[in-house]
């Protein structure tokens, strides 16, 4: 069995001709007061009634601002003058929450050195001088062996010279 879906939810009924519902009690209350209006009014009285009137009455029925009703607009002014305007910050007070530290493994913390870049420097610089000269290798040849030993206080030397 098929049903039938229910489209354009959306938008209001048309009940009285080309109007809603809200828009026909928005139009008939602005015509009663403004009926009212010239019944028990001067004509020249009753003008400066009318108009206002007749003119917010026809703005909530058909008027619309951002594709919403005037009604939200008119709601939203109302909340805004009557509310308070007077904003103030008040601090509020947070507890103070206990934080557990893991202990620090030293061997994952890198060493500080004066300069990070003179001492990136020295060793690029002398891993491009031990690369070069075959060294790195895994299984070092008989004569590097010899200069491997010569490396070896080398870094102690240079942290000594002093860098201009």
């Amino acid at each position: 069995m098929q049903y039938q879906v229910p489209q354009f939810i959306e938008i209001e009924d048309k009940i009285f001709g080309p109007l809603t519902f809200k828009q026909f009690a928005y139009v008939a209350g602005g015509g009663a007061m403004c009926f009212l209006a010239y019944r028990f009014f001067p004509i020249y009285i009753s003008f400066f009634i009318i108009l206002p009137v007749g003119g917010f009455s026809l703005a909530l029925a058909f008027y619309k601002v951002n594709n919403r009703p005037f009604i939200f607009m008119v709601e939203s002014a109302a909340k805004f003058f009557l509310s308070k305007k007077l904003y103030l910050w008040q601090k509020t007070k947070q507890e103070a929450t206990k934080k557990i530290i893991a202990p620090i493994n030293k061997d994952l913390i890198p060493k500080l050195s004066e300069s990070k870049l003179r001492e990136l420097t020295w060793s690029l610089d002398i891993n491009d001088t031990i690369s070069k000269q075959g060294i790195i290798n895994r299984e070092p040849k008989k004569e590097a062996k010899e200069e491997i030993n010569s490396f070896q206080g080398l870094q102690d030397d240079i942290k000594k010279i002093k860098w201009q």
